[in-house]
């Protein structure tokens, strides 16, 4: 099999370069936590940036990570594959240990012939994949298990906000400028630049100004909040990330959703220094970019922090994407997606072959007509413990099991915040059972 990867990967590389040159560009925008509480999504967040790019682009109403945590949700989206099928479910597993000869998304475009470049996270931390880059990329490090007190530290170092002085010492913003040193590269043949951003991921740092746009007595907390989990299912505690093992102050729940903000505006800035040279560039006009979130947060809801829950907040991502001399630029799609869905949609609108394999589905029937009839599920898989949790979301309902408890479904026109379980309801029962057999078909697809 390798010598079939090496052999198409030469007969690619030697495609005609007028060939080549007519495929277009790709800027590949992954961002660490970032749940929809952005501007075009109609959150009271400034995000002007995106803002922009969503109106040059179509804007995924109902888009879903495939698990609500970085490694797994990563994994899931650059193999094309949803968890039951990668069997990474937690952030320590590289998953070339999992499936030694796929191919990901990035490798398939430089099989392809483009010139893939990366800086950022897109693999998950050290876990990268140098089959995958011509330049960027990390060194693979395998990270070795905490120690307790490596724990106690860990948690400290996450569960705080910071206001900084400078933002030419933050990742983001290197990475950013990174990002535009590509761009600005001469290229001979078409690029796949894939960038990361770290921010909101905890510990929410910014420079003051970002802190500034949002004053503490302007933050209100979700209705629903509460200062701990508001259930005692074994999957829900602790949280992640925030407040753990510990309850929730009201001031400074406030702190923490001021916190979020200000990253995600901070983000957003490095975010519009990088389209601003896109377009300098004279590359816009061919090149497709795609921004969306790895997964979910939670900031409060239902008393609960951070990610890895199977709710809607944790689940639900921003997702666009702008194609050029689209004439959907700015509209919206409540066409439900999946991030695995990424990869054949890229794989289409750039002309290469379909790739083998995997689960996702093109999205280019929704670029092409965002209103379109479109009934394809969504699914998100979670492990906590020792308990394994599956959900899958369609265009009214979310519908999600967890080992040894009973089953959930919620109605998200009439109930959008998640609480009312009418699972046991009879007048939803043939709901249940058609929800049921999705979700048993994912878990074996």
């Amino acid at each position: 099999m390798g010598f079939m990867r090496r052999r198409d990967f030469l007969a690619s590389a030697a495609l005609p370069l007028a060939a080549q040159a007519s495929r277009p560009n790709v800027l590949f925008i992954a961002v660490d936590d970032l749940n929809t509480d952005v501007g075009c999504y109609g959150a009271p967040v400034q995000t002007p940036n995106i803002d922009r790019l969503a109106a040059q682009g179509v804007r995924f109403e109902r888009a879903y990570c495939q698990y609500p945590l970085c490694n797994p949700s990563r994994s899931s989206l650059l193999t094309g594959r949803r968890p039951p099928r990668t069997g990474i479910f937690e952030n320590s597993t590289w998953f070339r240990d999992r499936m030694p000869d796929v191919v990901t998304l990035p490798q398939h475009f430089r099989q392809h012939g483009y010139r893939t470049l990366c800086t950022g996270k897109i693999f998950h931390g050290d876990l990268d994949d140098d089959k995958a880059w011509d330049v960027g990329g990390t060194k693979l490090n395998r990270p070795a298990p905490r120690t307790p007190a490596q724990t106690q530290e860990r948690e400290k170092f996450a569960d705080r906000w910071e206001a900084l002085d400078r933002e030419e010492d933050t990742a983001d913003h290197r990475n950013a400028s990174r990002a535009i040193e590509l761009l600005n590269e001469k290229h001979d043949r078409p690029f796949f630049l894939a960038l990361g951003f770290a921010k909101p991921h905890v510990p929410f740092l910014a420079p003051k100004k970002y802190f500034d746009l949002y004053p503490i007595s302007r933050i209100a907390v979700p209705p629903d909040f509460s200062p701990l989990p508001r259930t005692d299912h074994p999957a829900y505690r602790p949280n992640f990330d925030i407040f753990i093992r510990r309850p929730a102050g009201y001031d400074e729940a406030r702190q923490m959703i001021a916190g979020y903000r200000a990253a995600t505006s901070f983000m957003d800035a490095q975010l519009g220094r990088v389209l601003d040279a896109l377009e300098s560039s004279g590359r816009r006009r061919d090149t497709i970019v795609v921004f969306f979130g790895d997964h979910g947060f939670h900031l409060g809801e239902k008393g609960m922090w951070s990610k890895q829950t199977l709710f809607e907040v944790s689940t639900r991502v921003p997702l666009i994407i702008s194609v050029p001399g689209s004439r959907n630029a700015g509209k919206a799609t409540r066409g439900t997606a999946e991030l695995v869905d990424l990869y054949p949609t890229l794989a289409e609108l750039c002309g290469l072959p379909a790739p083998a394999g995997i689960d996702g589905g093109s999205l280019k029937p929704l670029l092409d007509k965002p209103g379109a009839k479109w009934d394809a599920p969504a699914y998100t898989f979670l492990r906590r413990g020792a308990v394994m949790g599956a959900s899958v979301r369609t265009a009214r309902f979310r519908y999600t099991e967890w080992e040894g408890a009973a089953a959930e479904l919620y109605d998200e026109q009439a109930d959008p915040r998640e609480s009312r379980n009418i699972a046991a309801d009879p007048r939803f029962a043939k709901v249940v059972a058609e929800h049921a057999r999705l979700l048993a078909a994912a878990r074996v697809s």
